[in-house]
């Protein structure tokens, strides 16, 4: 079994666990309340993983790289490795998830990846570092997938400081892929958007082009659950189970997504898609804001 990570202030307790560098569990004292999604696995056995070295599908379950295919399953595989714990302080823990023999039978290259998780006072900073040791360049995209707990969907909002408007485009469900030649306009209402048991039937709410750089989210009572900072997002995507009923909303910053209706291309030409030459490494941060 892996080990869970334990990290704790006077405002918040953290777990992350060995197996996906995945954050467990977000426990706010002021309120008494566990604010990350619980995972139970007849609605979403997931709370916070790590999307890599894909976010979302890839056409037809494969990518194409130097004329060859390769199967990839859902937001890649690193959510489903177990990282070594390389460094714990009283504030931060760190993993790392490297290459190997398995990892490259499905994405051919050399690669370091390393997640930290720090606490500071009631926010959650979680810090990505991703090395590229081999001898040829590497392609890759990079996300984050939190869900928080809510009362209910129905009656949340979303708020989006100082935004009139923000350019949605939705995911084809047959396809499984981004409908990106017709985007939506969602309106905003002072910054805000309400959320109600139809908001997800077309699946996430997915705002490119950097449009989304804070997000937060208010519990159906007016109560200030979380808000996500992420500076260096490319898109953001916000997701929950069709229906309305799930009890949690996922807040996710991406660099890279999934692709768009009939891509075919090679790798390199992947919507967003981030590269690293030999010897180069990538960092980025977000953060979680817990309350107010």
């Amino acid at each position: 079994m892996a080990q869970m990570r334990v990290l704790e202030n006077e405002e918040l307790k953290i777990q992350v666990s060995d197996d996906g560098a995945e954050l467990c569990s977000i426990y706010d004292k002021a309120k008494d309340r566990e604010a990350l999604w619980t995972a139970d696995p007849k609605v979403w056995a997931r709370h916070a993983p790590v999307l890599f070295p894909f976010v979302g599908k890839v056409n037809g379950g494969f990518y194409t790289y130097e004329g060859k295919k390769y199967p990839m399953g859902q937001h890649g595989f690193a959510r489903d490795r177990r990282f070594e714990c390389v460094e714990t302080g009283e504030s931060h823990v760190t993993h790392r998830l490297v290459s190997d023999k398995e990892s490259r039978e499905v994405y051919p290259f050399d690669f370091v990846l390393e997640i930290t998780h720090k606490i500071e006072g009631n926010c959650v900073t979680v810090e990505w570092k991703v090395e590229n040791p081999g001898e040829k360049r590497m392609y890759f995209s990079i996300g984050g997938h939190p869900g928080f707990c809510v009362t209910q969907q129905e009656g949340c909002t979303l708020v989006f400081d100082g935004q009139e408007s923000l350019e949605r485009v939705s995911i084809n469900l047959d396809a499984a892929a981004v409908d990106a030649e017709h985007p939506e306009t969602l309106k905003l209402e002072n910054g805000t958007y309400p959320v109600d048991a139809h908001t997800f039937d077309k699946d996430a709410l997915i705002f490119d082009h950097g449009q989304v750089k804070k997000v937060g989210l208010v519990d159906s009572d007016g109560t200030k659950l979380v808000t996500l900072f992420c500076p260096d997002a490319l898109s953001v995507g916000i997701w929950a189970p069709a229906g309305g009923n799930a009890p949690f909303i996922c807040l996710e910053p991406w660099i890279g997504r999934c692709d768009n209706m009939g891509f075919e291309g090679e790798l390199p030409d992947k919507f967003d898609e981030q590269s690293l030459e030999p010897g180069e490494s990538f960092r980025t941060a977000y953060k979680i804001l817990i309350g107010e």
